[in-house]
């Protein structure tokens, strides 16, 4: 079975995707991409760097997407890489960078974020209106389990 326990951690410009918390990069790069949902930014890069370093014994991804400027039109400033336990190899900073780099990679990345442009860090959670649907769906599924 798989997890699906990812935290998501956001402020007024950021958003951080990582697996624990507090979120730590023990290694790490960078890149800046035009704007886009984060979230799904996030999870895309998240996806593309573990299939790279999944051998890298210990590492639990971590990325954190910042907005640029106060218009979506600037863009988004990307840090991937992650929590390492024990030695960090010395190629580890580079085999991340080439993931973020990659020319096919950030092609998709942007594609598959432009599908959310619409949505802001700030406003990509849910409504607060419609939490109440998420509640009774909750407490739905918990009474369905005993």
């Amino acid at each position: 079975m798989t997890r699906s326990c990812w935290h998501i951690t956001r402020t007024d410009s950021s958003l951080t995707l990582s697996r624990r918390v507090p979120a730590r990069f023990d290694v790490a790069a960078e890149t800046v991409l035009p704007a886009g949902d984060p979230l799904r930014l996030a999870h895309q890069i998240r996806q593309d760097m573990w299939r790279r370093l999944q051998s890298l014994r210990g590492f639990s991804p971590v990325v954190e997407i910042t907005a640029l400027g106060h218009g979506q039109a600037q863009g988004l400033r990307v840090r991937a890489g992650g929590q390492v336990t024990g030695r960090v190899p010395a190629n580890a900073a580079a085999q991340i960078t080439e993931v973020l780099e990659n020319p096919a990679c950030r092609a998709r990345w942007v594609r598959h974020a432009a599908r959310g442009q619409a949505r802001t860090l700030r406003d990509s959670r849910a409504d607060a209106k419609d939490s109440h649907r998420f509640a009774a769906k909750i407490d739905m599924e918990a009474e369905s389990a005993s």
